[in-house]
């Protein structure tokens, strides 16, 4: 066994603890939605208001994203990831001191959707690009059921502890958690196999990425305007915005709230997702297998379509009780709720080149989140108008079918590197 133990790469205890840190990161995720009731009930807020807050703290994790690559490249993996595990922690343990509603804008918002953006799956996306050859579809895959794996532990445990103890306990929870990863996170992660004298996984020499990301605000700008000349990423861009409008905006933030309009206890409508965040990690764990295998492409147009079928069956399976066909939705929704970023990633990758690719996603990134952002706050206005969600269900719905659509566009699409070659056979 302690041989074994030696001769397993350094990449995939990496792979560990940067694990174990998205996990954390989830965990604050996890906790938005089953909060809402309890924090109007206290405070007097709105929908809107709990909601627009949600949706703040989306669109800084979401726009962060990108700079955080750059930071990344700045000043080290290892101080960033650190850095933002502690700024979460602080923005969750002043929560608990807040009497204000512009407080709770700030410390969501502001403080820890700053932090939660650093380390997004750009900070995995980074680490398997810079530690792998082989396997990157896998292990991009595992950073991504991440997410699943953090609201799959924190949101059962979450739910008790405000129902037993208040609101507060869970975010000292959380905010406790990030405190002690971040010395963990500073002593034993690496940025670079050649830090510590290795080859990436997979590799038999030292391996050429391409342009380096770039290490300044302005330099992740222009990715961006270059990227913004290619019709790929104006595909993958609107395809991620509509996945984070019907994953984290819709579902994530008001699938609790909803369930508990239909007569659902909130501790059931809390398993409940909990499950859909066990059977993600199966999901998308299969999916970055796949990503190394099948066309991603194809991947994601199946993802998309089968989604979208999903959310117009809502309206008709949410209920007072937990029945068959609403387990069946949570189940299948649960296999996509993120198989839809390992081949996202390797789109990148073959469209933009791999270094540059984790800018790249990081820009694809944020439209995710501004998609979930829109939706939050979409869905928050459309139950305080209507006094249901059925109209946010179907237009989410609508929005996956049409992403489905979109796809086949990347199939006549040529790769930047492709695009390349042919300007300078053309010369």
């Amino acid at each position: 066994m302690a041989s074994a133990l030696t001769r397993m790469h350094r990449a995939w205890w990496i792979v560990a603890i940067t694990f174990l840190t998205l996990v954390s990161a989830a965990a604050f995720r996890s906790t938005t939605g089953v909060m809402l009731l309890p924090l109007e009930s206290e405070f007097g807020w709105s929908r809107s208001l709990t909601s627009g807050a949600v949706a703040l703290h989306l669109l800084v994790y979401g726009f962060t994203a990108p700079f955080a690559a750059t930071l990344i490249e700045r000043f080290s993996m290892r101080r960033v990831v650190c850095a933002a595990l502690l700024l979460v922690s602080t923005g969750l343990f002043l929560t608990t001191l807040m009497t204000q509603s512009w407080q709770l804008v700030l410390l969501w918002g502001v403080f820890v959707g700053f932090g939660t953006g650093c380390l997004a799956l750009i900070f995995g996306a980074a680490v398997a690009n810079r530690w792998f050859v082989k396997r990157r579809g896998l292990v991009t895959g595992l950073f991504s059921a991440g997410y699943a794996t953090g609201s799959m532990i924190f949101l059962p445990l979450l739910t008790f502890m405000i129902e037993s103890s208040g609101w507060r306990s869970a975010s000292l929870t959380v905010a406790a958690c990030s405190a002690v990863l971040a010395p963990v996170v500073f002593i034993f992660l690496r940025d670079r196999p050649s830090d510590l004298g290795l080859l990436p996984y997979g590799a038999t020499q030292e391996v050429d990425l391409g342009p380096a990301a770039p290490a300044t605000a302005r330099g992740a700008i222009e990715v961006l305007l270059t990227s913004m000349r290619h019709p790929a990423f104006w595909v993958l861009a609107f395809t991620f915005f509509v996945c984070g409008w019907s994953t984290n905006g819709l579902i994530g933030t008001h699938f609790i709230p909803a369930a508990h309009d239909h007569g659902m206890p909130v501790s059931t409508a809390a398993s409940l997702l909990a499950i859909v965040g066990i059977f993600d990690l199966i999901g998308t764990i299969g999916s970055g297998y796949l990503t190394d295998k099948v066309s991603s492409i194809w991947l994601l147009v199946f993802f998309y379509g089968m989604r979208g079928l999903a959310l117009l069956t809502i309206p008709v399976v949410l209920g007072p009780d937990v029945n068959p066909p609403l387990i069946f939705f949570i189940v299948f929704y649960g296999l996509d709720w993120i198989a839809t970023v390992p081949p996202t990633v390797q789109l990148c990758r073959e469209y933009f080149g791999v270094a540059r690719s984790v800018v790249v996603y990081g820009w694809i990134f944020a439209f995710h989140m501004l998609g979930a952002a829109i939706a939050a706050s979409f869905a928050g206005w459309i139950r305080e108008t209507n006094g249901d969600y059925e109209v946010a269900w179907y237009v989410a719905a609508v929005l996956c079918l049409i992403a489905m659509a979109s796809l086949f566009l990347l199939r006549k699409i040529p790769t930047l590197a492709q695009r390349e070659q042919t300007r300078l056979v053309a010369h």
